[in-house]
């Protein structure tokens, strides 16, 4: 390890190295709750579902902003959430041309159940830190995905 001043560069890649795997697989491991076990839920459904579940309903264009797809992408889940009855759709009563995505309230107990856990961890984890910590903390990880995606696009 280092002498007291902090982690050097690479003793922190080294660190990162060994832990980002043991964290993917537990993430990975997280159970579904048994009513939506049947759906074929997937990572990607997940992430829409963390933000109806924190912002409350959204429109289709607001998801894809915040998910970083195609609004096209976001439909194609919605569509498909929708016809099994994890998420409501509806037009946005201002603007008919809008569609507004809400998590089913039969589902919403087993939604928020499967991302209760992770959801705890990153509190706990995120707490002790001030404001700046929390967003340095988050755009390295941010920066860490865009090149990792960008050494592998690039190969």
């Amino acid at each position: 390890m280092s002498t007291g001043e902090g982690l050097t560069v690479d003793e922190g890649i080294r660190t990162l190295l060994m832990l980002m795997p043991r964290l993917v697989g537990r993430a990975k491991r997280i159970p579904i709750p048994e009513p939506l076990q049947s759906l074929d839920l997937a990572p990607r459904h997940l992430s829409l579902l963390a933000y109806l579940l924190f912002d409350g309903p959204l429109s289709v264009n607001e998801l894809a902003g915040r998910l970083e797809v195609a609004p096209t992408t976001v439909s194609l889940m919605v569509g498909e959430l929708s016809r099994k009855g994890v998420v409501d759709r509806h037009e946005d009563d201002a603007d008919r041309r809008r569609t507004i995505v809400s998590i089913a309230e039969a589902n919403r107990a087993s939604v928020d159940a499967w991302l209760a856990r992770g959801a705890r961890a990153w509190r706990k984890a995120l707490e002790p830190l001030t404001h700046e910590q929390r967003e340095m903390f988050v755009e390295t990880l941010r920066t860490y995905e865009r090149e990792a995606a960008a050494e592998y696009d690039g190969a």
